[in-house]
């Protein structure tokens, strides 16, 4: 069987690009809702009902483990998720705590779209771990948006970047967190507007290594995949070569 990864769109190719580099012998099934594309600016009861049935048409599909790489999916969604099926749901959540472990005294900045913003599940997550009052979380919606038009034009990024931190002193963030998973598409990007002593991180290194081990775990390794990946947008098929096979392509240059 097939490891599922879920995304409201394209974002989360860029943990699905991990998986596929640790794990070679694994297949998987990536369900992109892009009918509904973005989340981050919805409703959580709209946002709620709209995972519940892409992952009702993934388990009927048949998945072994599902993947939640959508972060504002995970913050609205993940418990119900867990009390609906019996196999293992991993969800994603903006990586602050590796970012105030190895931060050191200066400020954190948080990117992310505005419902994980506001949701209790990350707003718990700082009040938690931010004792030194470091974080600073702040909205990037379009990022979503330029990501799922495959619209990478670096210097009309930067200006949109520039105006939204305009107010900011980018020399005072030790660590950038991208807690969308559609941002890492960007970070060469970042990397050129923040300091090069910047640190910019996001979890889907670490949401690939827990995977990993709840592979093992539960005896759940693939004895006979080959790496393939079928892609369905918002419960259609999609061939090989579709769009989804050109983001994977850029995180491959991007490396």
């Amino acid at each position: 069987m097939r490891i599922g990864f879920f995304d409201s769109g394209v974002g989360g190719i860029t943990v699905l690009h991990e998986a596929i580099k640790q794990l070679p012998r694994e297949d998987f099934l990536y369900y992109a809702d892009i009918d509904h594309v973005p989340y981050g600016t919805k409703s959580k009861e709209e946002v709620l009902k709209l995972v519940l049935d892409a992952v009702d048409f993934m388990a009927a599909e048949g998945i072994k483990v599902l993947v939640v790489a959508c972060n504002t999916a995970t913050s609205i969604a993940i418990n119900e998720l867990r009390q609906r099926y019996d196999f293992p749901i991993l969800g994603m959540e903006p990586a602050v705590k590796p970012a105030v472990e190895n931060n050191g005294s200066k400020r954190i900045l948080v990117m992310a779209t505005p419902l994980t913003l506001r949701e209790e599940k990350y707003q718990n997550l700082v009040t938690r771990l931010d004792q030194d009052h470091l974080v600073d979380g702040k909205a990037f919606p379009e990022l979503v948006e330029y990501a799922e038009n495959f619209y990478f034009d670096k210097d009309e990024i930067l200006k949109y970047l520039n105006r939204k931190l305009g107010t900011h002193n980018l020399t005072e963030y030790g660590t950038v967190v991208l807690g969308c998973t559609h941002f890492p598409y960007f970070k060469r990007i970042l990397q050129e507007l923040f300091p090069a002593d910047t640190h910019i991180i996001d979890g889907s290194t670490g949401t690939v290594n827990y995977l990993k081990k709840i592979l093992t775990e539960r005896k759940l390794f693939a004895e006979d995949g080959h790496g393939e990946v079928a892609f369905y947008s918002s419960g259609r098929k999609e061939l090989p070569e579709s769009r989804y096979a050109r983001y994977l392509l850029l995180l491959d240059q991007n490396q």
